[in-house]
């Protein structure tokens, strides 16, 4: 059940949300939407992933819409997305294939096809950069054109999973694919004990921070484990759909950036025969997210008594609209159920005196 704050006289409401322009009006600057796109894009991944429609466009116009919360961003792409039709299903993704801009391992030094450091905060000091308010983008944007246009085009190289190597040796369990169709939470409803598929699409539409609350607790005393990050990549993923005139024949429609990881944790039967592992997948670049949502994977399957282990916990409550809108409605009239509490305490502290 998701919440809708509307209260009060309508026109009290018309003009509440006309006060919104005026937030909005504090300088005759604007911000153009391809420039929130590229400049924030980090944000706008979030607010697609959390919504489940990728659309970089849409994801900006509704940051900019709500003067940047992403609470109300996702509220508002989702509700787009509810809108739209449902004209073709992809094929099943191989990230294997995928246009690599980021792969690293804590795993292994050494990979089949290397690590890629790419575009990463991890290795930067963290300090502000004033000289960021003078900056001319103009400049900036001519400067990165001219150095990729210096490099010679290499040939893209498959780059295999480190896991691959580790399942042939049996060190760690192998999922086949099978004909069975991944079932589609927005479709359908939630049930539980849920099914693998409809867990790991909740956790990538889930709320960032409430995922990664969840995966810090796994680390630092509910659970107690320590995962090992066998591989991150983030990259382009190519999506084709089934040609109608031969299915076994498909037709390129586009690419999509994701952040795929994988861990690996320590061995979770009693004979130490295999490595345990843990899966999780995000629109954009979004590396915590993704290394959360492969820790609480491993968690959920695990089973226990924390609240990362508890599966309709974990489920329920991390979706970032359902979460919000419940604590929003809190700001709704309660008039009659507050006086029947004041009623109940009046009445006792009475009963009490006589």
């Amino acid at each position: 059940m998701a919440y809708v704050a509307v209260s009060g006289g309508k026109e009290a409401i018309e003009e509440s949300i006309k006060l919104l322009d005026f937030y909005k009006s504090g300088t005759d600057k604007d911000i153009e939407i391809e420039a929130i796109e590229n400049k924030l894009s980090l944000l706008v991944d979030r607010v697609m992933s959390e919504a489940g429609l990728y659309s970089k466009t849409y994801a900006a116009l509704a940051l900019k819409q709500c003067e940047g919360s992403m609470e109300e961003a996702v509220f508002l792409l989702r509700a787009y997305r509810s809108t739209l039709t449902r004209n073709y299903y992809t094929n099943t993704v191989n990230t294997e294939d995928m246009r690599i801009v980021r792969r690293i391992s804590a795993a292994f030094k050494d990979i089949p096809g290397g690590q890629i450091l790419g575009a990463t905060y991890d290795y930067t000091h963290r300090l502000i950069n004033f000289d960021e308010d003078t900056e001319d983008p103009v400049k900036l944007r001519q400067a990165m054109l001219k150095t990729l246009g210096a490099q010679t085009p290499e040939e893209l190289v498959p780059c295999p999973r480190v896991s691959d190597e580790l399942k042939k040796e049996g060190l760690i369990d192998r999922y086949d694919l099978d004909d069975q169709r991944p079932y589609d939470v927005t479709v359908n409803m939630l049930e539980f004990p849920a099914c693998r598929s409809a867990r790991l699409q909740t956790l990538s539409r889930a709320d960032t921070g409430f995922i990664s609350g969840l995966a810090y607790s796994s680390l630092r005393g509910f659970g107690q484990v320590h995962p090992t990050v066998g591989e991150l990549r983030c990259g382009y993923a190519e999506l084709c759909v089934p040609y109608l005139l031969d299915e076994d024949e498909s037709v390129y429609i586009g690419e999509i950036m994701i952040t795929e990881v994988e861990c690996f944790n320590s061995a979770d039967d009693k004979d130490k025969l295999k490595l345990a592992s843990g899966y999780g997948a995000v629109f954009g670049r979004n590396e915590t997210k993704a290394i959360a949502i492969a820790v609480i994977d491993r968690e959920l399957d695990n089973g226990g008594d924390y609240p990362a282990q508890n599966e309709e916990f974990v489920l329920t409550h991390g979706d970032s609209l359902e979460m919000n809108g419940f604590i929003s409605h809190l700001k709704l009239p309660h008039y009659v159920t507050f006086q029947s509490k004041l009623d109940a305490v009046r009445k006792t502290r009475r009963a009490e005196h006589e």
